[in-house]
């Protein structure tokens, strides 16, 4: 039984993984438009040391991190080393959906 319910868990959590991978794909296309007019300002010419976006060797070790730390950072706000970031990027407005989907399109571009 102990096999049994380890082996159902792990179908679960591959299942669930698969799925979030499509959903960030539909995430991302929704993320330009939130890129475009909310984080553009920051990420287009790395303003307070933002990662540019495309620029492959400064996304890599954040990408590393996953996409949930990078969101949650990006909702929360983040001091690091040699840059900052406002809570959701200065912009209150979004929601934690608009700030994902933002953050995914961010990654599909800087991979």
């Amino acid at each position: 039984m102990n096999r049994f319910f380890s082996a159902a868990l792990c179908a679960l959590f591959v299942i669930s993984m698969s799925s979030v991978d499509a959903k960030a794909a539909s995430d991302a296309k929704a993320g330009k438009a939130i890129y475009d007019t909310n984080c553009a300002a920051c990420h287009k010419d790395g303003v307070m040391n933002a990662p540019k976006l495309g620029d492959k060797a400064a996304w890599a070790p954040r990408i590393k991190q996953g996409a949930a730390v990078m969101t949650k950072k990006s909702i929360t706000g983040f001091t690091g080393k040699v840059g900052m970031m406002m809570a959701k990027g200065g912009h209150p407005n979004l929601t934690d959906a608009q700030v994902g989907d933002a953050v995914a399109y961010m990654i599909n571009q800087s991979k």
